[in-house]
């Protein structure tokens, strides 16, 4: 049988992977903790589920026009006047099966063979891999100084002139870190200078903790035209905690959106007609649903940062937002991947190998569980690794001896 080699070459997603051993493990039985997860754990908002409801009962469930039903435009219109104080047009909008599928499809717009796309290390692991399969190359910039901030002077000299767009991901998947007010402003005019497309993953941006808030890239944005090379990628799948809905959208200049339009067109028409009215419902509906899961993500971060503040020989730079951390394992070990499969064979507990994201060394632990998972996660990983812990531990209902370490 042969397989195309580029498609060979693609690795499995990381995220995915892991979920699909949390569940094999619990359909076995086994008392495992996933600190992987990349959902939260609240309820779809009543709204979503009454306009879904709605729609599923008139029996009219057709294909839509490709960019998305009006409701649904409006309401993104709506709802980026409010988080961004922006006005744009329905002509600047597309809907899409996902924030995922949005990126693809811009890729597949922006990018012509061999075009280089800078991401920021740590970053999320589908960029790499959709930036391939569309014959891009993935540049990846790692900041020297150990941080998660990235550098302006780092990118710079990243820059050539095969570069066509720049990915920022604030708040960032997977450190949990929020990218200064001065660095978005720099790299705005960065890119607007140079005629880079920037584009802001912004999925997370509802989901910042201490009294921070994610900076909108708009504000610095001189180019108001229709020329524009800034773009904007959202959904309902992290703040309205509707991962299974599958709603995301692109806010584009509208040349690229007409060209992101054909694009969709040709693989997969629409989302659903039944999803697309669910977001709709949720963007429409009643806020504080967005502010109790801020809070409860909030709270668990306090956990975990303390938690992994008493693990010695963890290093932790404590996440602004979103509901990752992402620790510094290597006392421990340098094979993330390794440590990892440790973690799970030994301990139960799913973490992410921080080497998918560009930051080998460091597990990506998600604190969008209950605090029982939280506190019970991090005490079994401690038990497994430092020496210094108790010798025994009880995982479920078995008494377990360390006897490696």
């Amino acid at each position: 049988m042969s397989i195309s080699q580029l498609a060979k070459e693609i690795k499995e997603s990381a995220t995915l992977v892991q979920n699909e051993k949390a569940r094999i493990l619990r359909e076995r039985g086994e008392a495992v903790i996933h600190l992987g997860a990349g959902e939260p754990k609240s309820k779809v908002p009543i709204d979503a589920i009454l306009a879904c409801s709605a729609k599923l009962t008139s029996g009219d469930i057709r294909y839509t026009p490709t960019e998305g039903i009006p409701a649904l435009i409006k309401a993104v219109i709506r709802y980026t006047e409010d988080s961004y104080d922006k006005a744009i047009d329905p002509e600047n909008v597309i809907v899409s099966a996902g924030a995922k599928q949005a990126f693809y499809n811009l890729m597949m717009t922006i990018l012509n063979p061999q075009d280089e796309v800078i991401i920021l290390a740590p970053y999320w692991v589908s960029y790499p891999e959709i930036i391939k399969m569309l014959y891009g190359v993935p540049v990846v910039v790692k900041p020297e100084d150990g941080r998660f901030q990235p550098r302006m002077e780092d990118i710079v000299r990243s820059v050539s002139s095969y570069t066509k767009a720049i990915v920022v991901n604030s708040p960032n998947n997977p450190s949990g870190a929020v990218y200064s007010e001065d660095f978005i402003g720099e790299i705005v005019e960065f890119c607007e200078k140079k005629d880079i497309y920037l584009v802001m993953d912004d999925i997370y941006h509802k989901l910042v903790f201490n009294g921070k808030k994610a900076v909108s890239c708009y504000k610095y944005a001189k180019d108001d035209s229709d020329n524009s090379r800034l773009i904007v990628i959202n959904g309902v799948s992290k703040a309205y905690a509707m991962t299974g809905f599958r709603i995301g959208w692109t806010i584009a200049n509208r040349k690229v959106t007409r060209t992101m339009i054909n694009v969709a067109a040709q693989n997969t028409s629409c989302p659903s007609v039944v999803l697309q009215a669910a977001a709709a419902g949720a963007l429409g509906g009643i806020q504080s649903v967005v502010e109790n899961l801020r809070l409860t993500l909030e709270n668990n971060r306090e956990v975990m940062v303390s938690e992994l503040g008493a693990f010695s020989g963890v290093k932790l730079i404590p996440p602004d937002g979103t509901f990752y951390c992402l620790p510094d394992f290597s006392a421990y070990s340098k094979d993330s991947t390794a440590l990892a499969a440790f973690l799970l064979e030994k301990a139960l507990v799913v973490a992410v190998p921080g080497g998918e994201f560009g930051m080998e060394g460091h597990l990506r632990l998600s604190f969008c569980g209950s605090i029982k998972e939280i506190t019970e996660g991090i005490a079994r990983i401690k038990w497994a690794l430092d020496p210094e812990s108790p010798n025994e531990i009880y995982i479920g209902d078995r008494k377990l001896r360390r006897d490696w370490a």
